[in-house]
């Protein structure tokens, strides 16, 4: 018995009224697509995954989707269509060979269960054709010109339809044919299906299993994954400082910067990142960079301290945690540091994949005070905040 999901995500959000489409929006740090899919992944019930995206994003999204999120099952990719339908019916030409089943899913509905994909399978294993849905709980009212109400109706058997939706392969490509042949569009395919004449069962779906449609279904949603997925917030501070001498590169952020000295030190001595390694290893209590790259093992000595933050990377992400924003703070007198900041977030972002907007780098003069002010040394200052994912 083989069954196939089909998941339409060849929509640009227009009612999101974003410039991103709503499918790609961040959700707890993953594409609300990603969530969604996953879901599907993991359910044992799904042997294959067709997709349906925007005819620009097929090539990028699914090699990211199956090399950096894991998604094996897709096994076709198709081009969306003008309508939610077309879409469906795009990823239904591409099955070269019949299924047994299909189970069609909203792809922002990124809180769909495993337990309701076996539900709705094991209905339509009994009847041909299940959609899920909820028990109307508010009072519905009919209304007229000038939105006058003309009466009130009753709640008594009313649901309110969600995805997934669950058919045979043959009662579902009948009724698209059909629907095709007559220039009908539905509003989902339960509808084709019951204008085909086959009878579709109702099962109680969920109601957290909401569509992401509007920005305050988006905040639903947050609000909703904050819940099953609880994050704890920590936050780390580091510092460090080195003595400016003669003959070495001045390192600062993985930027050779131009100078008459650089910094001593038994690594490139980049006194910025040792910050933040040393802020973000704070923030998840696994000690600091001495420690873990002692200045008496050969195996450091002139590394890059690029290097280093990237394996701090793996440690904290190895305990869960995930870096989501990072404050640098840089103390000197000499030279400068304004024309190279942006290229020091950028390296920085890149090696811990993180967005710019996420990473800030300042630099401060000592008012000639101290041993920074009479440029001896340089000294830098670091908060990093971690998000611990935590599983209920």
């Amino acid at each position: 018995m083989k069954t196939v999901a089909i998941i339409p995500a060849g929509g640009m959000g227009k009612r999101f009224q974003s410039h991103v489409a709503k499918q790609f929006l961040l959700l707890n740090g993953m594409p609300i697509l990603v969530h969604t899919l996953k879901t599907f992944q993991a359910s044992n019930l799904i042997h294959e995954i067709i997709l349906a995206l925007p005819s620009e994003d097929i090539v990028p999204v699914r090699s990211e989707l199956i090399e950096k999120y894991g998604i094996s099952k897709i096994t076709s990719v198709v081009a969306g269509g003008q309508e939610r339908q077309d879409s469906v019916k795009h990823c239904l030409d591409s099955l070269t060979k019949p299924c047994d089943w299909v189970i069609v899913h909203d792809a922002v509905r990124p809180f769909v269960t495993g337990e309701l994909i076996q539900k709705v399978l094991e209905g339509a294993q009994e009847t041909g054709a299940v959609t899920c849905g909820v028990p109307v709980k508010d009072t519905l009212k009919e209304t007229h010109h000038a939105d006058v109400v003309l009466k009130t109706v009753s709640r008594n058997n009313l649901w309110l339809t969600q995805t997934p939706q669950a058919f045979s392969w043959e009662i579902l490509k009948s009724a698209y044919q059909k629907a095709y042949a007559e220039k009908f569009y539905g509003t989902d395919d339960a509808s084709l299906v019951e204008r085909s004449g086959k009878k579709v069962k109702m099962v109680p779906g969920l109601y957290e299993n909401i569509k992401i449609t509007t920005k305050e279904d988006m905040r639903i949603a947050e609000a909703l994954m904050m819940q099953r997925n609880p994050i704890n917030f920590r936050t780390g501070i580091g510092y460090d400082s080195h003595r400016l001498v003669s003959g070495r590169k001045f390192i600062l952020g993985g930027v050779d910067i131009p100078f008459d000295r650089g910094l001593e030190g038994h690594s490139d001595a980049d006194v910025l990142l040792h910050a933040v390694c040393d802020a973000i290893l704070g923030a998840a209590a696994l000690g600091d960079i001495g420690r873990h790259f002692p200045d008496n093992d050969s195996q450091y000595r002139n590394i890059s301290s690029l290097v280093l933050l990237e394996k701090v990377n793996e440690m904290v992400k190895a305990k869960n945690f995930f870096i989501n924003h990072i404050d640098v703070t840089v103390l000197m007198e000499e030279p400068k540091l304004a024309p190279y900041a942006d290229r020091i977030v950028s390296n920085i972002c890149r090696v811990l994949h993180l967005p710019g907007g996420c990473v800030n780098i300042k630099a401060k003069t000592n008012e000639t005070m101290g041993f920074v002010g009479r440029q001896e040394g340089v000294a830098a200052f670091a908060v990093s905040t971690l998000l611990e994912k935590r599983k209920k």
